[in-house]
């Protein structure tokens, strides 16, 4: 598909989920709550059921009833808060600060780091490209660049746009992890940042993270390791005994982790944490303005106002689950990723693709269309995302799906089949 088709498409598809014409009207008079809420339960029962465990991705199921009581209880007990003003709400910044400590301890953080908290992987990556971004111009860079494995998460494209960055991406290996050479090769004395994925999005890569965040020191910048998928399953699998390259602050290098305490972390949505080996790179993800009429107004992310809910719940589930709960929980899901994949490698007509680490991974096939594939386990109401590059099937598996597995793997067969 060409760019000119790209955006065609994409204007094509706003103007369709953007037409709003006769669709709603604010009603006149309010309704019972009973019948709002009758409404909304019926249009939640049209969307895929959470505890069916047929969604492979967005959501991550545990199917453990009192992780969920903590969760949904604490949710409730903050549901009125506000991060906006730290004096104001001094113990629900508490919890942030301790989130932050907390996801800091489980991946390695040096004494002198720093971090915040942030609504989702997105937020915190246009936090540290914010960041690199400040410190590029502090030397002399009008357009600082970000340099990115091919396999990158578009949050990074996303911020170039919003940041006014350019964004650069280099090859991968046949591996699909980031190709070291191809990085070097791009490099340039405009580039602020070179990211790394563990794991990455499509493929589930850990790219080759000492080589690059040494690039990165060699030249003098920030190396990002996007961990938003891996923060909360790379810790756990390598407790369990599973050989995982190294990623985390123990590489020399690597300036700034991000990962995702609504994934892997059972938070609920809105709960990311950005950090950074050295605590004053954090200056530069706070914007504090005071020439207006009602004094100094500081923020350390995009938002103002921030939900207390996100803070409380991850706050909550880290501390209910502790290292031990999360390892069962990664223990459940590996076995389950494992079963999956090994029916997978035994297929004739399927193949993993690359080399998976965790518990999310593509499959392709070099004989069927794997989208119809797709389309059939579609049909028996399982929901898996789409690769494009190359054509493949991407699950993200959790510990819930260890109830539905013998079906799933019942139901791939017979799709596979259909689809010959």
């Amino acid at each position: 598909m060409t760019y000119t088709q790209s955006g065609e498409m994409i204007e094509q598809l706003m103007s369709q989920l953007f037409d709003m014409s006769g669709l709603a009207q604010m009603p006149e008079h309010g309704a019972s709550a009973e019948s709002v809420l009758a409404e909304l339960a019926q249009r939640q029962a049209r969307d895929p059921d959470f505890h069916a465990n047929r969604l492979f991705g967005l959501v991550y199921q545990t199917e453990r009833p009192e992780l969920e009581r903590v969760i949904s209880q604490s949710n409730a007990m903050y549901l009125w808060g506000n991060a906006l003003n730290i004096l104001k709400f001094p113990n629900l910044t508490r919890l942030e600060f301790e989130v932050v400590s907390m996801v800091g301890d489980l991946l390695r953080l040096p004494q002198g780091g720093g971090g915040t908290m942030t609504s989702g992987g997105t937020e915190s990556i246009l936090m540290s490209m914010l960041v690199n971004r400040e410190r590029a111009k502090a030397r002399g860079i009008a357009k600082p660049q970000i340099l990115a494995p091919y396999s990158a998460h578009p949050a990074y494209a996303k911020a170039a746009k919003l940041l006014d960055m350019e964004y650069v991406t280099f090859a991968l290996d046949d591996d699909y992890r980031a190709n070291v050479a191809e990085a070097k090769a791009r490099v340039t004395p405009r580039t602020a940042v070179i990211v790394a994925n563990a794991m990455s999005f499509p493929y589930s890569s850990v790219d080759p993270i000492p080589e690059l965040a040494a690039l990165a020191a060699e030249h003098g910048i920030g190396c990002h390791v996007d961990a938003c998928i891996g923060g909360f399953v790379l810790p756990f699998i390598e407790r369990l005994g599973y050989v995982v390259p190294p990623w985390d602050f123990r590489v020399p290098g690597v300036t700034e982790i991000s990962a995702d305490v609504h994934k892997y972390g059972y938070a609920s949505k809105g709960s990311s944490v950005i950090l950074h080996r050295d605590s004053d790179w954090v200056q530069h993800q706070f914007f504090m303005f005071s020439d207006w009429p009602a004094g100094l107004y500081g923020t350390p992310a995009v938002p103002g106002a921030r939900p207390a809910t996100s803070m409380a719940t991850a706050w909550a589930v880290m501390k209910y689950l502790g290292v031990d709960g999360y390892t069962a929980l990664m223990r459940q899901a590996m076995d389950t990723t494992i079963k999956i994949q090994e029916w997978i490698k035994a297929a004739p007509d399927l193949y993993i693709v690359g080399k998976p680490v965790g518990t999310t991974f593509a499959f392709g096939s070099r004989t069927l269309d794997i989208h119809r594939v797709g389309d059939g386990l579609s049909d028996k109401g399982w929901h898996l995302d789409r690769n494009a590059e190359p054509p493949s099937l991407h699950m993200m598996v959790s510990p819930g799906h260890r109830l539905v597995v013998d079906q799933f793997i019942a139901d791939l067969q017979q799709a596979v089949t259909q689809s010959k």
